[in-house]
Order: structure tokens, then sequence, then C-alpha cells
């Protein structure tokens, strides 16, 4: 509590008890110490007893005048790390760091040893050891003294770092397997804006602060994370955490990192979900202005662009696009902006190898995809609009036709082959699920069974499935297509994915009313948790079976219920005379 003023020669409360065990006349020394040690004010003398009279503590006064002196402290260090030449202001500030440093861990003075600190660029780094050694003194410090702390000390930070990090890819779970299932309100629907104002990234920009090197760390930490765990949610913390900084124009930062403007014109496609030409040509601008001996930019590049909200934004763009091309009767290879959006699906799905590898190139682009798959597509719009215009053709006009129901082999290949592929096709799903397609949905629905890497069964593509097929509610009555969904596809994966058990759980917690009695009744079955099952499971599984358990009529509705008619009594007809 007194800790340092006996450097400073002032008197603590040791001086006070040694000079009471060795005096004769106690109240003689203790009013002698409060001469020397209190307020050096005459008028203050005549006071005192004047407080005494209304019964006021001299402790109470003295704490007052202290706290007093303590905030007037506070406003002068800062009026001083504002005013004069530089070099002036912190040579006055290291001065009175000097001077107050022996008492930084009395309670009652850190606040203004701190707050000296917190104002000086380059704190001495003695006096920086000697605060991260201490466990309270460390804590207590301002986030502008750690960074110079952290900024050698990586360990340290990434202590600091690390639960952050855990936070945000839960938060980003959490949306994933929300029960709340809805085709307008979906993991994608925040604009960017509104999710770098989050927790998680506003601390991680208060910590970096201007300090770039402390930046870079943040950069190899998310890299590492995800090479060790492949999750796509680093991408996105590395894409916002950067146009975090741009939004407060730390240009410290945004200058040197060569994915700035990159990632600015990026955020723009995604604020909007799509990629006009302008801005295809801005972000074609910067591939293509990569130079020779600067290719590692491309690993930041494709990671940026591995970023799940870069994904949807060009995978939607792509699917606009081929629906325009049918428009226009063209193919995919003429026309230069599906090229550059394929390319840059391409540099961001690659983004784990090329990072891994250390290999800074572009990922070659297979023709195939673009001479046959992509015109296999088309031909999946072309025969829905066939389809569709017959529908309204009068009766006696129509022809024959039923709506196509085999899926081309290739398709097939491709989705399981090819990633770039699976990634347009899965979006070209969700795209008819939108559209209330059941006859498309229905046709292309077998092809998800099998596909590149199991991208099917991810979470993203799970969590926008299930939140489109609530357009299709009513369709959940028909033994056909559930039998389709949940036996043709969910319950394929089911035993082996737990991911995909709780979507489905999900899914049927809000369309269970839909399902027919008897098919709801199997699928609660077969989605009963096994002992490996994990408690998320268990949890969503118990919500529906006590949803189901309250649907069920109550024995006594089963029941007949008695006539509340009395029958008449019989009355014997008169005799006729």
């Amino acid at each position: 509590m007194y800790a340092g003023l006996q450097e400073l020669g002032v008197a603590n409360g040791e001086d006070l008890k040694e000079t009471l065990t060795n005096c004769t006349e106690p109240l003689k020394a203790i009013e002698q110490f409060q001469t020397e040690n209190g307020v050096l004010l005459p008028s203050l003398q005549y006071a005192l007893p004047f407080l005494d009279l209304h019964g006021t503590p001299r402790l109470e006064f003295h704490q007052s005048v202290f706290d007093e002196l303590r905030e007037k402290l506070l406003e002068r260090v800062s009026a001083i790390a504002l005013e004069g030449k530089v070099e002036e202001r912190y040579k006055k500030l290291e001065d009175l760091l000097e001077k107050s440093f022996s008492l930084v861990k009395m309670p009652s003075i850190q606040p203004v040893v701190m707050c000296v600190m917190k104002h000086l660029p380059k704190v001495p780094e003695k006096k920086l050891k000697l605060v991260m050694a201490d466990k309270d003194l460390y804590k207590a410090c301002a986030v502008e003294v750690k960074r110079q702390i952290w900024q050698d000390n990586q360990a340290l930070f990434g202590d600091e770092v690390s639960p952050l990090l855990k936070q945000y890819i839960l938060e980003k779970e959490n949306i994933l397997f929300s029960n709340d299932i809805s085709f307008l309100q979906n993991f994608f629907s925040p604009s960017p804006k509104t999710r770098r104002q989050g927790e998680v990234v506003q601390k991680l920009t208060q910590m970096i602060g201007k300090n770039v090197k402390l930046y870079d760390m943040v950069l190899q930490f998310l890299r590492t994370l995800f090479l060790r765990t492949r999750n796509v949610h680093y991408c996105t913390l590395r894409a916002e955490l950067l146009m975090s900084l741009h939004d407060l124009e730390i240009s410290e930062i945004c200058t040197v990192d060569p994915c700035h403007k990159f990632t600015w014109c990026l955020d723009a496609c995604i604020r909007e979900k799509f990629v006009d030409n302008k801005r295809a040509r801005e972000l074609q601008g910067f591939l293509d202005g990569v130079k020779k001996g600067q290719e590692q930019v491309l690993g930041d590049l494709s990671m940026i662009l591995c970023d799940p909200f870069a994904i949807n934004t060009l995978a939607l763009s792509t699917i606009r696009h081929l629906q325009d091309l049918v428009g226009q009767d063209t193919l995919p290879r003429e026309s230069p902006d599906l090229l550059l959006l394929l390319r840059m699906l391409s540099l961001g799905q690659g983004a784990w190898d090329m990072i891994d590898s250390q290999v800074f190139k572009e990922p070659k682009m297979e023709a195939e995809l673009i001479t046959r798959f992509l015109p296999l597509l088309m031909s999946f719009v072309v025969d829905d609009h066939t389809f569709t215009v017959d529908q309204k053709l009068p009766s006696e006009e129509k022809g024959p036709i039923p709506y196509p129901s085999t899926i081309p082999e290739a398709f097939t290949k491709f989705l399981q082959e090819n990633r770039i592929a699976c990634e347009i096709g899965l979006y070209y799903i969700l795209h008819i699920t939108k559209q209330r397609n059941k006859n498309a949905f229905l046709r292309l629905l077998p092809a998800l069974v099998e596909t590149f890497s199991d991208l099917a069964f991810s979470d993203i593509f799970l969590h926008l499935l299930t939140g489109n097929l609530t357009l299709l509610s009513d369709e959940f009555a028909l033994e056909e297509f559930c039998t389709s969904l949940f036996d043709g596809f969910f319950l394929t994966a089911c035993s082996r994915k737990e991911n995909v058990h709780r979507h489905v759980l999900r899914l049927l917690l809000h369309l269970h009313h839909k399902v027919a009695p008897a098919k709801l009744e199997s699928l609660q079955k077969a989605l009963e948790p096994t002992k490996q099952s994990g408690e998320a499971v268990k949890e969503l599984y118990n919500q529906l079976s006590e949803k189901l358990e309250l649907r069920k009529p109550s024995p006594a509705e089963v029941t007949e219920t008695p006539s509340m008619e009395l029958p008449l009594p019989t009355v014997p007809t008169p005799a006729s005379r």
C-alpha cells in the first residue's frame, strides 16, 4: 500500500509505527507527524477544527483532497502529451515517469503512473519488463503500453489473441447452426460494415492500433490456424480486420498491406452481392498487376478470396452471368467477366494448397470446366424455360413433354472431381430451390450424395439449403419429396457426419408440422442419437421429441365421446277404439 514512498523521502505508515513504538508521549508524536506530513497550507490550520466540529474525519478530508489532486494531475499529464514540441513534451513525461514509477504499485497513485506511460510512445525497456513481470501491473496498464510489450513478445501476444480467435469461430458456427431458419435472413445477410462492428474484430483492431508489427503477427496467427484447421472463417477475419483498420483510416497499416485496395474493391462487391463490370475490371487489374518477384502476395489474395462471403458473391455472380448468357445465345468462353469470376473462384479455392506448398502461382483453369460443365448448367436453365413455356400453352397446343428426370453423367462426375464445378453446381441448386423449382431440385438432388470433399455436406451449404427449403414447405407433405430429400440425401451422411445430423434436426424443428405423420415417425427413429452423438445433437433431438409429443392427440380425444342425447322412452300406442 505504501510501496515506493520511502524512496521519495515521504513518510509512510511504517514510519509512524516506528515513531509511536519509540516515543514516550504518543499524542505529541502523532501531532508532530500530522504537522510534518499534512497539507502545508497555513489557512488550513483554522479550517480543520471547524470540520472536526461537524464530525468530518480527517481521513475523509485528506482523501477528498487527494482524489481532487489526482484528477488534476491526470488532466495535466494528458495536456502535456499534446502541448509544445514533440521532444520537449516526451522529455517532460519521461522525467515524470522516472520520479513516479517507484509508486506504481501504490493503488491510489497507480492511475497517474499508468497515464504517463500511456502517453509515451516508447516506455524505457527496463520499466516495460517490470510491468510485464507483475501480473497485476500488466493487467492495469493501458493497451498503448501493452502494444509496446507485445511487439517483442509474440508468445504473450498470442495468449491474448487466442481466446478472441476461438470466440470468433464459435460465433460463426452458432450462426450456421441457429434454430432460426429463414431464406430471408441467413449467414450472408449482414453487410460487411455490420459484421466488422462485432466484438472480436473491434477488440483486435484496438489491440493492433497503428502497430504494423502486431498486425503482421495477427495475420501470421490466422495463416497458421487456417493451415492447421482448414477453417475458412479465419479467411473472413483476415479481410474484416483489414477493412476495420481501413474504416478508421489507419494509413500506417493500410498503405503497407499489398491487399488493401483489392480487399476494398471486393468488399464493395460483397456489399452488393454482385461483381459488376466496372469492379470486375478493377479486380482484374490488381491480379494482373502482381509483378515478378512479388508472387507471395498471391497467398494473401487467395486467402481473402477464400473468405466464404467472397466465394458467395463470386458464385452468385457466376450463376447470374450464366443466365444472362442463355438469353444472349453466348457461350461461357466468350464472356471475359465470367472467366474472371472463375479465375477468382479458382484462386480462392486454392488458398490452402498455395499457402501450404508455398508455391505462389495461380491455379491452372481446366478447359473442360468452361467448355463442358458451364454449357451443361446452361442446358438445365434451358430445360426449365422450355418446360415453363410448355406449361403455359393452351391444352390443345401442349406437347407431351415431361420434365427431364435424368442427370447427365458428366454433371455428377464434375461435382465429384472438380472443386470449382462443385461450388458452382451447389450454388445453382441453391438458386433453383430459392425459385421454388421442385422439379429441377429433385432432378439434381441425387448428384449431391457424392461431391468433391463432401462439399454438399458442408455447414455453409446445408445452412443455406435448409433456409431455402422453407420455400418448399408444402412439398414436405408428399412422400416422394421427403423420401428423395431425407432418405436419398440427408440420411446417407447422418451416421458419419454429425453436422449433417444437426442440420436435419434443425430443419425438422422448423417444418415438422408439414411432414406426414407416418414419415415423421420413421424420421424420428432414424435420427435418434447414438451414444457417440454430441450434446448438440441430443439437445436438438430432445427439442424435436418434445414438439412432436405436444402434437400428439390426448387419449381423451382419441376415445369416442359418448353421445349427450338421451334416448326417448317408448310410449305404447293407445288401443284403437
